[in-house]
């Protein structure tokens, strides 16, 4: 880090970036700089990862297979394993994961590791800026502390902001295009931070505070968890009218103005829409003000892969037959189509479903061979299996949770002896055929 003033290092390019946690928030942020051409380090406590990027391996498959190859050419992004680096950065950026806690409150250990981290090894007059999705007060609260606690001033020895990530692992569009939010806990931590982003970025929105912008964050997910759970609860009474849930949706997408569509699924998976009410239902509890919606919300969709089971069982009376020793095989275990990230994915709780009914359980997904060690089944539905006819015909019932590019829908439609669809997948194959049940 040099001496001259922060913006202008940004402006002539001389300003180097750190970014913490290189996953699927970390990484297109760290290429957006680079491109921007800004000088970055990727910080990571995986130093497996940071062989692999480092030799342009390693990246999130939905970012595809020559992200990390691509970025490294740019010339201006190296994985960095020692922390005593971050000495030569002006700004960094904290990509870590907010995780519930077993009693589903907010995580912020990763996040508080980071500014510890932060704390000890930037330069005085360096941004920190948080990008992990959190509860308002965050950033000028835990975050800011650790800084105090190693006798950095926030506002003089370093600057503090907050940024909310809005990636969406699988769809197809550049980071740099999105609307970036930028509060800060003072006005040169907001002019710092709008400097920064502003070169990488094609719009930067400031707001007021670190706070506003920790909200947005939350606001944005709740609004899809709370959208979502309102048709998925309604799926369960359209199927229980004898309505088809799907087709009422693509009616009611025809207006348009006053309705946006959403569509009902087996529940939430990722990093954000199961997670982020808790943080705001946390925050708002301390605060003495109880979000009933929003906790509603949150069991409607928790309960999801049960009904998805629910049907299963439905459509196995069908047939005479039922879920107590058969076999089902589930297409997908990643938690939305086209990626590998099983994170709350819903896949994993049908699964487990099924075994507790006393179902054998296995499971088909091209990105996702192995399930994760944390996820309890059954040791033989661990591994994924290969999606031919053998598997299809020897399958009990097939669900459809995930819905990946990559499944061979014509295959299923002519070998499954009996699908539950909970994305619509084959819809178009196997309307009216008795097989084939809605979930």
């Amino acid at each position: 880090m040099t001496t001259a003033p922060f913006e202008a290092r940004v402006a002539d390019r001389s300003a180097v970036v750190a970014v913490l946690g290189l996953g699927a928030v970390g990484l297109p942020l760290a290429r957006a700089f680079a491109q921007a051409g800004l000088r970055v380090l990727g910080f990571d406590t995986d130093r497996e990862k940071l062989a692999r990027l480092a030799h342009g391996r390693g990246a999130p498959a939905h970012l595809g297979a020559d992200f990390a190859r691509e970025l490294l050419a740019t010339g201006r992004f190296e994985p960095a394993a020692d922390f005593e680096r971050l000495g030569e950065c002006d700004a960094a950026l904290v990509c870590v994961p907010t995780p519930l806690t077993p009693g589903q409150e907010p995580d912020l250990s990763d996040v508080l590791a980071a500014a510890r981290t932060l704390a000890r090894g930037l330069p005085r007059g360096a941004l920190a800026v948080l990008e992990s999705t959190t509860w308002p007060g965050t950033t000028r609260g835990p975050f800011a502390a650790a800084f105090r606690d190693a006798g950095r001033v926030p506002g003089a020895d370093v600057l503090l902001a907050f940024s909310p990530e809005r990636e969406d692992p699988g769809r197809a569009i550049d980071v740099r295009t999105v609307p970036k939010l930028v509060g800060g806990t003072c006005q040169e931590s907001l002019r710092a931070a709008t400097a920064l982003y502003a070169a990488a970025f094609e719009r930067v929105v400031p707001v007021s505070s670190a706070e506003v912008a920790e909200a947005a964050k939350l606001l944005e997910n709740v609004y899809r968890a709370v959208n979502i759970a309102l048709v998925n609860e309604l799926k369960v009474a359209f199927h229980a009218l004898g309505v088809d849930p799907g087709e009422v949706v693509d009616a009611a997408a025809t207006k348009p103005f006053g309705f946006q569509r959403f569509t009902p699924g087996p529940g939430t998976g990722g990093h954000c829409i199961p997670i982020d009410p808790h943080y705001l239902a946390w925050a708002a509890r301390a605060a003495g003000v109880p979000l009933p919606l929003v906790a509603s919300a949150t069991r409607v969709n928790a309960a999801m892969p049960a009904y998805v089971v629910d049907r299963a069982e439905l459509a196995l009376a069908s047939q005479g037959r039922t879920l107590r020793g058969a076999r089902a095989l589930v297409l997908g275990l990643a938690y939305k189509a086209d990626v590998d990230i099983t994170a709350e994915s819903p896949a994993l709780r049908v699964l487990a479903e099924l075994a507790e009914r006393g179902a054998r359980a296995a499971f088909s997904d091209p990105h996702v061979p192995q399930a994760p060690a944390s996820a309890l089944l059954q040791p033989e539905a661990r591994t994924s299996v290969a999606l031919d006819a053998q598997a299809l015909e020897s399958a009990d019932v097939v669900l459809v949770v995930t819905d990946h590019a990559a499944f061979d829908l014509d295959l299923v439609s002519r070998h499954a002896r009996l699908v539950v669809d909970a994305r619509r997948a084959l819809e178009g194959r196997m309307r009216g055929d008795p097989r084939y049940f809605q979930a």
